[in-house]
């Protein structure tokens, strides 16, 4: 026996031996007000350390209030069946009140059972709440994005589950999302392995692709450490000194120039002129019925791709401008469009969900509504913009979507 209470069951306040337990699941989780998400361990944790209450003292009332059951691990249903064998009573439904007896110190809660419709009344000794699980509000000193929970995010949910978008980077465990001891074991030995793999090697290749800056014409107002989701520009706002990229932590999305107020950073091998240029060419003749695309490298250019290797057939009035992500898609680049006389621009990407480079497609869509004005001060009809999400084994909605839009430069 260890701990506070050398092994034995009391109840924080008063140190008594407590007759009847509740344990509350779902606290601060699956809930709209607070966290949406469910936090993995709770289930499995309450019925547990009701096994362990009912084993060590049986004469204890134990009662879990729950809204599901998540026994979804190896052995957790036979946990589960066995808690219910020895007497722990289930009550699906969300206790909506708790209030404590003055006399007793005891706590009674009330709650309406899902299953019966009944309301349900009932006073106990001690009541353990399953908290929500949240990230981190603390920031390790290393760039690695979170999202809006707090936990930090890997380079993709299946393929690359304990890497980061920044290289040499791994996550396990709790870090990355809530998870119990085993899958987080599994996780660690995961991460181990790939660290394992990266210091074997004597050197690390990186791709040519990275932002650099102009400082003549920076500015210092902090716009593309915004847009970096990897930490690779730092700007000293008290001292006004330009920004500075680390190139080998620079992905190369482009999100940063796309955004520059001044123009200041440039893009390896996607260069503002190289971008106009391709533009220029595919706007040469016939510029009104064209069908101009942007596609980012990754998903919509590869379903594009997809598309032609499958042989679809779609439109020949179709040109495709290939960037490294919709995030770089510069405003001047669609008024270049159509100022050159495109018939449609399309903007095409990655699912929201799925960028390549974590938040690259959250910042084109924030453009959307400039370009649209934009759009209305030069009398062009909306329709001759379209923004649109294609995955690289979508190369059937790509060309269905080509093919319903050519009809509009046709017109």
């Amino acid at each position: 026996a260890a701990g506070p209470t050398n092994g034995e069951l009391v109840r924080p306040s008063d140190l008594k031996k407590p007759k009847k337990v509740a344990f509350i699941n779902c606290v601060g989780s699956r809930d709209k007000r607070f966290n949406p998400y469910c936090s993995n361990f709770c289930c499995m944790e309450s019925i547990k350390n009701s096994l362990l209450i009912k084993e060590h003292w049986p004469d204890v009332e134990v009662t879990i209030f729950f809204i599901d059951i998540r026994a979804f691990g190896k052995g957790f249903e036979e946990l589960y069946s066995r808690s219910r064998e020895e007497g722990v009573l289930f009550i699906r439904g969300r206790p909506g009140q708790i209030k404590e007896n003055p006399i007793t110190n005891n706590l009674i809660i009330n709650v309406e059972s899902i299953d019966t419709g009944t309301i349900f009344s009932e006073e106990f000794d001690l009541v353990v709440l399953s908290i929500g699980v949240e990230g981190s509000s603390e920031s390790i000193p290393f760039p690695v994005a979170k999202d809006s929970k707090g936990f930090y995010i890997e380079a993709h949910p299946k393929l690359r589950p304990v890497d980061t978008p920044t290289d040499g980077i791994f996550i396990a465990g709790g870090a990355e999302s809530p998870k119990d001891i085993r899958e987080t074991v599994t996780q660690a030995s995961a991460a181990a392995g790939r660290s394992r793999n990266l210091l074997s090697k004597e050197e690390f290749h990186v791709e040519p692709l990275y932002a650099f800056v102009d400082t003549n014409k920076c500015t210092s107002c902090g716009t593309c450490v915004s847009r970096c989701p990897y930490g690779a520009i730092s700007v000293d706002g008290e001292k006004k000194t330009p920004a500075r990229i680390i190139p080998v932590l620079c992905k190369g999305c482009g999100t940063c120039a796309a955004d520059c107020p001044t123009n200041a950073i440039t893009m390896t091998n996607f260069t503002d002129a190289m971008i106009l240029r391709q533009i220029d060419i595919a706007l040469r003749e016939n510029a009104s019925e064209k069908v101009l695309i942007f596609a980012c490298n990754w998903c919509s250019y590869a379903g594009a791709d997809l598309a032609g290797t499958s042989r679809i057939q779609y439109p020949t009035n179709t040109r495709i401008v290939r960037t490294m992500c919709s995030g770089r898609v510069n405003v001047s680049f669609i008024k270049h469009s159509f100022n050159r006389g495109a018939g449609v621009v399309i903007l095409t990407g990655c699912h929201p969900q799925d960028c390549h480079y974590i938040s690259g497609n959250d910042f084109a869509i924030k453009r959307e509504k400039r370009i649209r004005n934009w759009m209305k001060k030069n009398n062009i009809s909306d329709e001759r913009f379209v923004i649109e999400w294609i995955s690289a084994a979508e190369g059937k909605k790509f060309a269905d979507i080509v093919s319903q839009v050519s009809k509009i430069a046709l017109k």
